[in-house]
């Protein structure tokens, strides 16, 4: 019993030994070989930045490693003269480089017709480690490269090929000036358009439910810089992408369109990368805000419904309904952007942050007297104090109230002035509303005034005068009855006080100079005279101040 237990631990043990050497053995030929100590000496000395030879610019052949102790600049400003010797040498023939071995050497050469050997370039070991690449290896690339350099070069520089690359560049100047022609047609286009249509990108803004923090002059201001920088941007890019164009079909400026193009393909690679990478941010921060839009609408739906009394909540009224709305879809809007903000590409870079502290400074400074206002417009708005539509007196300005924003409150004046009161101002001061009795508790509001009659008069005559004198009176409804009140017997005369309802509040100052005028008309045609503080001290026998001549309605 014990052996057999024994074997079975020798067993497993032998197993798990060879589980373990396959593992080893599947890991090592899975990993790339460690450079040898011959290898890693021979790739020290790669330039880190290649040097190329090549014709009109161009890169032919790529140098990490100048052969012996030779400097690579000089190396390859040798080269590029020589290979542009032979180029231009019509004698000569590309099938003439060949590759001769001359250990530590592969020497790529030029072998003449009488079978004499003239070396141009030498490969080493250490310049084909480089490469990853043999020295014989290496050469052979050298040798199709120089040979292919030197017959595009014989191939470009023709009168041929001169007068192919020019007429190739006057049929891309055309297409480019009927290009801009185009180009300038459709902006001209496309700003009248703009201007003559304002308000087709408030529908769709409506649509979204954000039109209401935009003007249509703000949106067609907005959509005509976008415009001018779309044409502008455009006109730019192709221009630039023209220069390289252009360039390449000139043997003497095709390296440097070449060198262009390069720039153009690697700032475009680099921005595609850059968008597959930021594609799932986009697609994160696409989906937040799609969310808050349909949220923003459905709120605003919702408080729509309460304002035209679809649908009611005790304690509260209809018309907080709009002010809450706004204020719910700002908060809505900043919780949106908040959650959005950090998949926008970018957002964690130092231009963020200080883009973020310069703007939280500006708060800091100028957020005082803001908030201040956006608090006190809040009160109002949540006290009912007045709403737009409402004819009140605020710090001595009566008017109809035009706009009730969080800042200001703005004002209407019958003289058609209009009166911007900053909200602070309006909450500390006090309020006359003329259109909340009619409104809330359907009844007429009052107006009020005061005329002194002297003691020989009999006070119900005198309330008889002011009566008939309201009641003469169209804008005085008859709802409720006037009355008259005695407010205080002075030393040589009586204050009696007239009180009528106003049929409506909007035509309050016009019913109050009406009723003035009938008060005058009614005591003069009594020959009951109207006494004022000044004429107590005066009374000697001077004649009184009723008018000779009564004209009626006058």
């Amino acid at each position: 019993m014990v052996e057999r237990h024994s074997g079975n631990r020798t067993r497993w043990r032998l197993g798990a030994l060879a589980t373990l050497l396959v593992l080893v053995f599947g890991l090592g030929l899975s990993l790339p070989p460690r450079p040898t100590w011959a290898m890693a000496e021979a790739m020290a000395g790669c330039a880190p930045t290649p040097s190329f030879i090549g014709l009109d610019g161009r890169r032919d052949l790529e140098i990490r490693r100048a052969p012996g102790a030779q400097k690579i600049d000089d190396y390859v400003r040798r080269s590029n003269l020589r290979l542009r010797q032979l180029a231009e040498d019509r004698s000569f023939e590309p099938d003439q480089i060949v590759v001769q071995e001359q250990p530590p050497f592969s020497l790529v050469g030029i072998l003449k017709s009488d079978g004499r050997f003239t070396p141009e370039l030498g490969v080493d070991d250490p310049a084909g480690a480089c490469f990853g690449l043999s020295r014989q290896q290496l050469a052979l690339r050298y040798r199709d490269d120089l040979r292919r350099a030197i017959s595009t070069y014989r191939g470009t520089h023709t009168p041929s090929a001169w007068l192919k690359g020019t007429a190739l560049a006057a049929l891309v100047l055309a297409v480019y000036i009927l290009w801009l022609r185009l180009q300038g047609w459709l902006n001209r286009r496309l700003r009248r358009h703009f201007a003559e249509r304002p308000h087709f990108v408030m529908q769709g803004l409506g649509r979204l439910g954000v039109a209401g923090f935009v003007e249509a002059d703000q949106v067609r201001q907005l959509m005509q810089w976008l415009r001018q920088v779309v044409h502008w941007t455009l006109v730019l890019v192709v221009s630039y992408l023209l220069i390289p164009l252009l360039l390449g079909f000139f043997p003497p400026t095709a390296g440097i369109a070449e060198g262009l193009r390069g720039q153009i393909r690697t700032t475009l690679l680099g921005v595609l990368r850059s968008g597959v990478q930021a594609i799932p941010n986009l697609a994160s921060m696409v989906v937040v805000l799609v969310i808050t839009v349909l949220v923003i609408r459905a709120s605003q739906a919702w408080f729509r419904a309460i304002h035209h009394g679809r649908i009611r909540l005790p304690g509260f009224y209809q018309e907080w309904a709009l002010p809450t709305s706004r204020l719910v879809t700002i908060l809505f809007s900043l919780f949106g952007l908040a959650a959005a903000f950090p998949y926008i590409p970018g957002s964690g870079s130092k231009v963020f942050q200080g883009a973020g502290l310069f703007l939280g400074a500006l708060a800091a400074i100028g957020s005082s007297a803001v908030t201040t206002n956006i608090i006190s417009g809040l009160m109002l708005i949540y006290t009912r104090a007045f709403r737009e539509g409402d004819r009140v007196e605020v710090n001595g300005v009566v008017g109809v109230v035009q706009d009730r924003a969080l800042l200001v409150t703005r004002l209407q004046t019958p003289r058609n002035e209009l009166v911007s009161i900053p909200n602070a101002s309006v909450i500390g001061a006090s309020v006359v509303n003329y259109s909340f009795s009619r409104r809330e508790i359907q009844q007429p509001v009052a107006i009020a005034t005061t005329i002194t009659i002297g003691y020989d008069v009999p006070w119900r005559r005198v309330h008889t005068l002011m009566l008939a004198a309201a009641q003469s009176v169209e804008g005085i409804t008859d709802e409720v009855a006037p009355f008259v009140l005695q407010t205080s017997l002075n030393d040589f005369h009586i204050s009696y006080e007239l009180n009528a309802f106003v049929r409506h509040p909007d035509t309050y100052r016009q019913t109050l100079s009406e009723v003035l005028a009938a008060l005058q008309d009614q005591f003069a045609a009594a020959d009951v005279e109207i006494l004022s503080p000044g004429y107590h001290a005066i009374r000697n026998g001077n004649r009184s101040t009723v008018p000779k001549t009564v004209e009626p309605n006058g």
